[in-house]
């Protein structure tokens, strides 16, 4: 064991190449001629099997592909763009409550009994907080679109007519198909 560990210098890796070596000694011990020369065969095919790991770790490292490292990785860039989304600024604006049920149930996809045993709520609190928050939530998005359609020279914003009752007319949405 102590020959494996100094080759291929760590201790699991030694340990499975004794155990192969004992493995194919047991499965040649037929074809032995001498029985006192086992413990060389031993000694040899613990040399041979370190030598094949030792050869296999240095094409694995040789092959290994690592990214420059002055280049951020996919989950950095992931994250912020995550974190300049209209949606996560909108979330951080709402009340802790109702970001906190809207996060589990939303983004963390639990149940509602999840959300109110996390919370330490009713389910009827959570439909509630999270029926408050995803309000708030469009009508913070609705008014950011707005704004930004406005800033970014698209139409100018239309008219709100103090006569239809719908939504989509007060918004100055057409209607029609």
């Amino acid at each position: 064991m102590r020959l494996a560990v100094l080759m291929v210098r760590d201790v699991p890796t030694a340990e499975e190449v004794v155990q192969d070596s004992f493995v194919a000694m047991h499965g040649g011990w037929q074809r032995l001629r001498d029985s006192k020369s086992a413990l060389a065969y031993l000694r040899q095919a613990v040399v041979n099997r370190s030598r094949s790991v030792l050869r296999h770790r240095a094409v694995v490292d040789k092959n290994l592909q690592q990214p420059p490292p002055d280049m951020p990785s996919a989950e950095h860039d992931a994250l912020v763009l995550l974190e300049r989304s209209a949606v996560v600024t909108a979330l951080h604006k709402l009340p802790g409550r109702q970001r906190e049920a809207i996060v589990l149930r939303y983004y963390a996809d639990f149940s509602e009994a999840e959300v109110a045993t996390a919370m330490g709520i009713s389910r009827g609190a959570v439909k509630s907080h999270t029926a408050r928050g995803m309000a708030a939530l469009r009508a913070e998005l609705e008014q950011e679109w707005w704004a930004h359609r406005a800033i970014a020279g698209g139409s100018p914003l239309p008219q709100r007519s103090s006569g239809s009752t719908t939504a989509a007319a007060q918004r100055g949405w057409s209607t029609r198909p």
